[in-house]
């Protein structure tokens, strides 16, 4: 079958909150051929992995690992709904106002990054850049969500222990990577016009008017945390 059917298989069983006996009478197969499913000792059959699509309410393609959507869609440009869209999904806890403070912060600094990602005309350096803040999103993601012992590990596959050293050293390399783009090193994904890139803080205000002061705190912000002082006997220029 494939590494993910296993995880997964595992997965939608203990989130439907029944035993692999009670899953294994629904499905019509015995608990051992269903334990060895689970571990992937044996590969199923289609008709296997029909039914069991139907019974957990989910496609064939996030059964196989194919989508990451349970309906099994592939998402396009048009399908995914804006950051700031309306529904349950944005709505916060009474009294919640860091995060809804921080949220509007950080999304209004993403539109500034990703309008000059757009005016570089640089494939690789967008890709590059979007992995990082991906990979950072998953890390946390996945920090918060380990705060409830309850909550299932099967919806990832990489172990805990794992998670930081991997995603820390795939985060260094997107970032030089796209360093080396930045600047002008790599002569296969050079930036078109770097002039269209030309900032100071009035031209982020000009071109940026609701999102310059979201990004400016932002700034200001990290930098107090880096808590960076200057050699002495050198002065900041």
């Amino acid at each position: 079958m494939n590494a993910d059917f296993p995880r997964i298989l595992t997965l939608l069983r203990k989130e439907k909150g029944i035993s692999q006996k009670q899953a294994a009478g629904e499905l019509g197969i015995s608990q051992a051929l269903l334990s060895h499913y689970e571990k992937g000792i044996r590969e199923c059959g289609l008709n296997f992995l029909v039914r069991a699509a139907d019974f957990y309410g989910v496609s064939c393609d996030y059964l196989l690992g194919r989508s990451p959507d349970r309906t099994g869609t592939q998402l396009t440009v048009e399908d995914i709904p804006e950051p700031d869209a309306m529904g349950r999904e944005n709505v916060m806890h009474k009294g919640s106002i860091m995060p809804v403070l921080n949220k509007k912060l950080i999304a209004n600094s993403m539109n500034v990054l990703y309008d000059l990602l757009s005016k570089s005309q640089s494939k690789g350096l967008v890709s590059e850049v979007s992995t990082f803040l991906m990979l950072s999103v998953y890390r946390m993601f996945r920090l918060v969500y380990s705060a409830n012992p309850r909550n299932q590990k099967g919806m990832f596959t990489i172990p805990d222990e794992m998670v930081v050293p991997f995603a820390t050293a795939a985060m260094q390399i997107c970032e030089a990577r796209a360093a080396d783009i930045a600047r002008g090193n790599n002569p296969e994904d050079q930036i078109d016009d770097v002039e269209l890139l030309y900032l100071t803080t009035e031209k982020l205000s000009e071109q940026y008017p609701l999102f310059a002061s979201s990004l400016l705190n932002v700034i200001q912000h990290c930098e107090g945390k880096l808590d960076w002082q200057p050699p002495k006997g050198k002065e900041k220029k």
